[in-house]
């Protein structure tokens, strides 16, 4: 297990700074998620971790060792930095046996062919591809060449490995599966994992921790899945997690309004985060919403979904469309509301942030 360590690393491609002045710490033996919209810089930061490019600032350590230092000039090679990595397209030679993808790396660090053998069958039998050793990836389906790709990577590194975008060419229900198989590896092994990703649900799901970075390469949160999704940080992080309604809201004295078919209405108390004089918007997921024949909060259903385990209602408050989920359990206690209904809103969950107009 390796802990990773950047201190106020920064990188730019010519006049445009793709990450300035970050600091990021991964424990040893988590799976870090490090994930944002594309371009924000992600892959940026572990090529540097890698070694693959060189930071501009700062210092990167791995374990006891450290890797980049600016100012003392301390660059360690690729090769020796003992990291794994799982590419997107999984970079697997098509001329290869699955076994002998498995123990490339061995082979370019000149490990005794015996060796080789032991290390690459024990990797295989870790993902479960023992039996397919002397196939080549031709004969293999996506998932399974996925797993090839985290064999050789456990052989390149069981302290730390680095899985960029490594679910992404899979369908639906391998990508579960893959996600499974990647969390009891690395239950079984201790290894140090970094997951980067756009994917906010994966990240959820698979990881200990997440670090959010914005479009400017800055991190806005880090934190587990509880912070992230409870407690944003701020409108950023909200918007980014999941699905959200932004619904503009008035101060009035000490009071919150909403605008709805039926005029004005009050729908919280000012607190102290509220500064009065300026526009802000009520942010609140789609859970967050319940139908509440008693609430003065009316809105008028536009259409309806259902997807199984949610039904997705469309409705208008105001002059804008929001989006409610409701539960199939709250279907089936509640009822279903259909097109062309006037509904009651309430909101279970609130957190107010300041217009973008603003």
């Amino acid at each position: 297990m390796a802990k990773v360590r950047f201190e106020n690393v920064s990188f730019s491609y010519g006049d445009k700074k793709i990450i300035d002045n970050l600091s990021l710490d991964v424990e040893d033996g988590e799976i870090m998620g490090v994930i944002g919209p594309s371009g924000c810089g992600k892959t940026t930061l572990i090529r540097m971790l890698c070694g693959f490019i060189k930071p501009e600032t700062g210092a990167i350590h791995i374990g006891d060792m450290c890797v980049f230092d600016a100012k003392k000039k301390i660059n360690v090679p690729p090769e020796r930095r003992n990291i794994g990595v799982v590419f997107q397209d999984y970079a697997v030679w098509p001329h290869l046996t699955v076994l002998e993808n498995v123990m490339y790396p061995l082979k370019k660090r000149k490990v005794p062919k015996e060796e080789r053998i032991k290390m690459g069958e024990a990797a295989l039998a870790q993902v479960q591809m023992s039996e397919y050793a002397k196939h080549l990836p031709s004969q293999l389906s996506g998932g399974q060449q996925q797993r090839v790709a985290i064999a050789r990577a456990l052989v390149s590194s069981s302290e730390l490995i680095v899985l960029d975008e490594p679910i992404t060419n899979l369908d639906l229900k391998l990508r579960e599966a893959m996600l499974e198989e990647i969390r009891q590896i690395q239950e079984t092994i201790g290894t140090t994992i970094i997951y980067i990703s756009h994917d906010q649900e994966a990240s959820l799901q698979l990881c200990d921790h997440l670090a959010i970075m914005d479009n400017q390469g800055y991190l806005r949160q880090i934190g587990n899945d509880i912070d992230i999704v409870m407690n944003p940080i701020d409108r950023f992080v909200f918007k980014f997690i999941g699905i959200s309604n932004f619904i503009p809201v008035e101060i009035k004295n000490d009071s919150i309004m909403i605008e709805t078919k039926n005029g004005s209405v009050k729908i919280s108390d000012v607190d102290d985060s509220i500064e009065k004089g300026q526009a802000y918007e009520l942010a609140v997921r789609p859970m967050d919403i319940v139908f509440d024949d008693e609430s003065e909060c009316v809105a008028t259903v536009k259409s309806v979904t259902f997807l199984g385990n949610v039904t997705n209602y469309f409705v208008e408050l105001g002059d804008q469309i929001i989006r409610v989920q409701q539960s199939a359990l709250d279907v089936l206690q509640n009822g279903y509301y259909d097109e062309n209904e006037t509904v009651g809103l309430k909101f279970m969950k609130e957190f107010y942030y300041e217009s973008e107009a603003n």
